[in-house]
């Protein structure tokens, strides 16, 4: 029987915050997280770090903090902090608290993040200064918003400090224990609320348990054999919670995380090299743009074991280039295959999709996203519009037939905050279970493989019959100038014109009308 002290999802009560005191007791002086500071006059990086042991007593001391601040059970904070060493111990602590974090995509736009702000009616804001501003502009949108903290290296405004914040709960620590002044969490509790990007209409708040989160960390390293004392380096700054989970070091790119096509592959060499990383995730943009760098200037990445990319369709040209730079020390690339509502889900290695499926990918059969995780349970079903009551009132697809993909999981989210039309449309009931409708077209293979074939809300529907987007797209981004194309409809469904658009690499994009029409023609064949 697991003992709860070696395994805390098995105590009384659980909160995922509990894998981080569990690795500060095994590893207390290995190094949890390390930030590119600034630079000496010598252009060398000025790295800040703490260990696992100084993170979990800076979080304790973060969550009694906010105790005293008054923040209780089921309050909602938003985080807006840059990434960093600040923005991963404020989620632990937001988690320690029994609050729920809740994370927006900065990158989605000024409009849509105030839209998720007016749905989620936060009690409080846990942000960078200039957040805080504009709250107290818009203080009639934020009444309730009363629980403030402000994070800033420089002059503090709009909140109490992080310092003064966490020497408060350093203070109450003197006279209190932990569990005399925090509530005890249980699984199915809310952690954390996060938006999609909202590629397929409004950002949706989905909504994490306690539960589902540690689910996706065994999930994770199980299937990636992930070994405490490893070193990763995220191109998604939440990932790095899932490493403090699992006693690995996080290393924070020096990068912009919502433009990963512009990161320079300079600075994610130098903290893969000054670190010894030994596992990187990145979006497809990301590798494209490192990959490319490596090929070019003929650079290996010994270190590594590993390299994750998901986010959207992986290009095999950035699966080509990635393998290229792994030629000398045989690391390998993954693919997971997930959304913000169910991750992760399958999984591909770069050598299995370089050698078998790139060839029925380029003859337009959609993009394989390879075979579940243990645990999860995928189907295909026939597509359908609204809601399904129950897995009963669904069909299965067979093997090859094109049809709505389906999960079921314990990482898997059982709701959208405050949008239960939405969350009928997306749950289908099966028993004491649910099933996740993933929102995407695909199909099975006699292997046991997923087949990606394009977002079921973008699917053109011509007089000829449905066309998937991700199918058509591969077939165009053979032609070696193309670096991306896009497959949209024009005018009503059932009467839609298909249209391509592709976007040559820079390199080969046309410089004159004759140049231009020559490609055309050559992509017209």
């Amino acid at each position: 029987m697991d003992d709860p002290q070696q395994n805390p999802s098995t105590a009384v009560g659980f909160n995922i915050a509990d894998r981080l005191e569990l690795a500060a007791k095994r590893w207390p002086h290995q190094r949890c997280v390390i930030f590119p500071e600034s630079r000496t006059r010598l252009g060398r990086v000025a790295y800040t770090q703490v260990t696992f042991q100084q993170l979990h007593q800076e979080t304790d001391e973060l969550a009694v903090g906010l105790h005293e601040l008054g923040v209780r059970a089921g309050h909602r904070l938003v985080l807006m902090v840059k990434p960093g060493i600040e923005f991963i111990a404020l989620t632990w602590a937001i988690f320690k608290s029994g609050a729920t974090v809740v994370l927006i995509d900065p990158g989605m736009g000024r409009k849509r993040i105030f839209d998720c702000l007016d749905e989620v009616q936060p009690h409080g804001f846990v942000a960078i200064p200039i957040v805080h501003a504009i709250r107290q502009v818009r203080r009639g949108q934020f009444r309730q918003a009363k629980l403030n903290v402000s994070v800033s290296r420089g002059r503090n405004w709009g909140g109490l400090s992080y310092q003064a914040l966490r020497e408060q709960g350093r203070l109450r620590l003197k006279s209190n224990s932990l569990g005399e002044l925090l509530p005890r969490t249980q699984r199915n509790d809310m952690a954390a609320i996060i938006f999609t990007s909202g590629s397929t209409g409004p950002p949706k708040g989905v909504v994490y348990e306690h539960g589902m989160f540690n689910a996706q960390v065994d999930f994770l390293q199980a299937q990636y054999q992930i070994q405490p004392g490893e070193i990763d380096l995220p191109g998604f700054p939440l990932f790095a919670l899932f490493n403090a989970a699992m006693g690995v070091t996080t290393v924070i790119p020096d990068m912009d995380f919502t433009r990963p096509a512009d990161v320079n592959p300079l600075r994610i060499l130098e903290a893969i090299h000054d670190q010894g990383v030994t596992q990187a995730f990145g979006s497809p943009a990301l590798w494209n743009r490192v990959g490319g760098y490596c090929r070019e200037k003929r650079i290996p990445i010994p270190s590594l074991k590993r390299v994750l990319s998901a986010g959207a369709p992986v290009p095999v040209h950035v699966l080509q280039t990635m393998r290229e730079a792994a030629v000398e020390t045989g690391w390998e690339m993954f693919t997971p295959y997930g959304a913000t509502e169910a991750l992760p889900v399958c999984n591909i290695s770069a050598s299995e999709v370089l050698k078998e499926t790139r060839k029925l990918t380029a003859q337009g059969k959609g993009t394989c996203v390879g075979r579940p995780f243990t645990g999860v349970d995928v189907k295909v079903i026939e597509p359908f519009e609204g809601p399904i009551e129950s897995l009963s009132h669904s069909r299965e697809c067979k093997n090859g037939t094109i049809g709505e993909i389906i999960v079921r999981s314990p990482s898997a989210t059982r709701e959208y905050y405050g949008r239960p039309e939405a969350t009928a449309a997306a749950k289908i009931p099966d028993g004491n279970t649910f099933w996740h409708r993933m929102g995407d077209m695909g199909y099975r293979d006699d292997q046991g493989r997923f087949w990606f074939c394009g977002r079921k809300a973008h699917i053109v529907h011509a007089a000829e019959g449905r066309m998937y987007p991700v199918c058509c797209e591969a077939i165009l981004n053979e032609h070696p100038a193309i670096y991306r194309s896009a497959l949209v409809g024009v005018g009503k469904p059932g009467a839609q014109r298909p249209v391509l658009i592709a976007e040559p690499y820079a390199a080969n994009f046309p410089t004159s009308e004759a140049v231009r029409t020559q490609l055309l023609q050559e992509l017209s064949e």
